[in-house]
């Protein structure tokens, strides 16, 4: 059993894309399929589909790359709230990553969002990870 879920989905994205793979698979849970839907929209990632295996989902995501395999689409990804210590922000104190050239994955009463919609939508929560 895993300690950290979206810790280990983060580390497993992070580890194909400098491997340059094409896939990824992990085990699937409504809030990495919501990450992972962010990640989606906002064109870090071509697509993810849920895959059955057995009794268990998997969940795997198509990778991005420029016109060679050379360019990464994602050049880092950060966990931020940890299970050791959970980090949380209000609306107006929601951090802007690179200026905000990169997003901030947020998890709100809302829904999980990024930290753009947050502000929006006037309301903040858990800081999960950060992606540039």
């Amino acid at each position: 059993m895993l300690s950290d879920p979206i810790g280990d989905m983060l580390t497993r994205i992070r580890n194909a894309n400098m491997a340059r793979h094409t896939t990824v698979d992990m085990p699937s849970s409504k809030m990495k399929e919501s990450i992972a839907s962010i990640l989606v929209k906002e064109g870090y990632v071509k697509g993810y589909e849920i895959v059955p295996n057995g009794v268990k989902k998997t969940m795997r995501i198509t990778l991005k790359y420029g016109r060679s395999k050379n360019e990464k689409v994602i050049a880092g990804l950060k966990r931020i709230s940890k299970p050791g210590l959970r980090v949380y922000a209000g609306c107006e104190d929601l951090p802007k990553v690179l200026n905000g050239l990169g997003l901030a994955i947020v998890s709100t009463n809302k829904g999980v969002m990024t930290d753009k919609e947050a502000r929006t939508l006037g309301v903040g929560g858990e800081v999960l990870a950060f992606i540039w």
